[in-house]
């Protein structure tokens, strides 16, 4: 009697074949939103890197030069603190390239830099061209940054 049972199987019926697909559908339905979003999450906090990076290259650029040492507001682009040595070159995670301005002057208008107001860091300005990421905080000198204040910048016109 037992080997007649075993004779009969014949594998799996198309039904239970569905069923497996079926779950495995919703499985990868609730997973790659997920994995989504932490690859997401990561690279802001990458530009969160970058920035607090900047912030402690102006910092070394302000004591180690007495020139930016005024009251005056001053702005420190990104080119600047990388041709100075303060900061190496900066890596934009989403595989495009930060918007560096020049290393003489910098305008407030699409550029990465640090705000220096009476000696201190006021401010950060971050701006990437692949995604139109930006970080923009003008808190107080020892501000911490967060992912939250990345923004696209198509969210902030």
């Amino acid at each position: 009697m037992m080997k007649r049972l075993f004779k009969n199987e014949k594998g799996l019926t198309l039904i239970e074949l569905l069923a497996v697909v079926v779950i495995l559908g919703i499985i990868a339905a609730i997973a790659i939103p997920s994995i989504g979003g932490l690859i997401d999450n990561s690279k802001k906090d990458a530009h969160v890197a970058n920035a607090q990076q900047m912030v402690s290259a102006a910092k070394m650029a302000i004591s180690s030069d007495t020139s930016l040492q005024s009251s005056t507001v001053q702005y420190l682009s990104l080119a600047y603190l990388e041709e100075k040595q303060y900061l190496d070159k900066v890596k934009d995670p989403d595989k495009g390239n930060y918007k560096r301005g020049k290393a003489e002057s910098v305008t407030e208008a699409d550029e990465s830099y640090v705000k220096i107001q009476g000696s201190k860091v006021a401010g950060v300005r971050l701006v990437n061209d692949n995604r139109g990421i930006q970080i923009t905080n003008f808190l107080a000198d020892n501000a911490k940054l967060e992912r939250s204040e990345v923004k696209a910048i198509a969210d902030l016109k």
